[in-house]
């Protein structure tokens, strides 16, 4: 089995499922298409992430391709550029609730399979001092949205309706669901 992605947080949670698997990361353009939604962004992304790297290795066994991304009132947030664009995208986050979308691709020899897991979250009132708090950790840099639900920004949860696997990076009961339709 191949993951194609160099997420720690998708390696440890394909480790829940099965140790028996390689990482072969993918280095494709994710920029988001002008007027492109959340759930097709995610859809298009881990199809072709998913799709090179089976070509690109000419594997023959299963190779898995995801990506997340974060969407309050339609806007796309994904992993912030610097301060400002972190802070912008917390005040969209305070108060609200948003969703995280998660694509997932399994290909295997000439079968794709293909879906979009949808998570909702909802924060509670973020002051400014709490939100620069968490960008000086550093957490927030890599992070969709910017912020990791497992981590730091656990206490601005107030609550989730979905699947919590899935705000972390990779939605395991559905993933694993696709993983046994393909063997």
């Amino acid at each position: 089995m191949i993951l194609a992605s160099q997420s720690p947080r998708r390696m440890d949670l394909l480790k829940l499922i099965t140790v028996d698997f390689q990482v072969k990361p993918t280095y494709i353009d994710e920029t988001l298409i002008l007027g492109e939604s959340a759930d097709i962004y995610v859809r298009r992304l881990a199809k072709l992430k998913a799709i090179t790297a089976s070509r690109a290795g000419g594997f023959k066994e299963i190779v898995i391709g995801a990506d997340t991304t974060v969407s309050v009132s339609g806007v796309v947030l994904n992993k912030p550029t610097d301060r400002v664009d972190f802070l912008d995208m917390m005040d969209r986050l305070s108060n609200s609730t948003h969703q995280v979308f998660t694509g997932i691709c399994v290909v295997c020899n000439d079968r794709t399979l293909l879906q979009v897991v949808k998570t909702d979250v909802t924060f509670r009132e973020l002051l400014l001092h709490e939100r620069l708090a968490y960008w000086d950790t550093g957490e927030p840099f890599d992070k969709a949205g910017g912020y990791a639900i497992q981590g730091l920004a656990a206490r601005f949860v107030k609550s989730i309706h979905g699947s919590y696997t899935n705000v972390i990076g990779l939605p395991l009961v559905e993933l694993e669901a696709m993983l046994y339709d393909v063997s």
